[in-house]
Parts: C-alpha cells; sequence; structure tokens
C-alpha cells in the first residue's frame, strides 16, 4: 500500500516538474512572439517608407508615350 502511495507521489511530482517547464517555455514563447510582432511592424513601416519614396522617384521620370519610338 505505502509503495502505491510512493509511485504516486512521484508521478504527482514528475508532473508538478513538467507544468513549471511547460509555463516557463509558454512564457518563453510569448516573449519570443512579442518581439516577432514588435520586428514584423517595423519592417511593414520601413517597407511602407521605402514604397512611398520609390514612388515619388519614380513620379519625377518622364511619361514615355511612344512617339519617339520609329516603327520597325
Amino acid at each position: 500500500m505505502i509503495s502505491e502511495f510512493e509511485l504516486l507521489a512521484d508521478k504527482v511530482e514528475r508532473l508538478a516538474e513538467l507544468v513549471h517547464a511547460l509555463r516557463l517555455e509558454g512564457a518563453e514563447l510569448r516573449r519570443g512572439t512579442s518581439l516577432l510582432i514588435a520586428e514584423n511592424r517595423d519592417m511593414e513601416t520601413r517597407m511602407l517608407h521605402a514604397h512611398e519614396r520609390i514612388a515619388a522617384l519614380l513620379a519625377q521620370f518622364p511619361v514615355d508615350d511612344g512617339a519617339d519610338r520609329a516603327d520597325v
């Protein structure tokens, strides 16, 4: 009877250790996710600014209407 309680106590202890490890892992994953979300937002902002700068540069080029080309 005592050995059954010892086995049960060992299982409960292993379960508690596993729960603790999983909580730590979950917290680490949440921190990592937060960092990636912030990095993604930063990249989106940088891409938007780059797009705006490229659009502004393209707007400075003359429009080619095809009139200067000789028929081939």
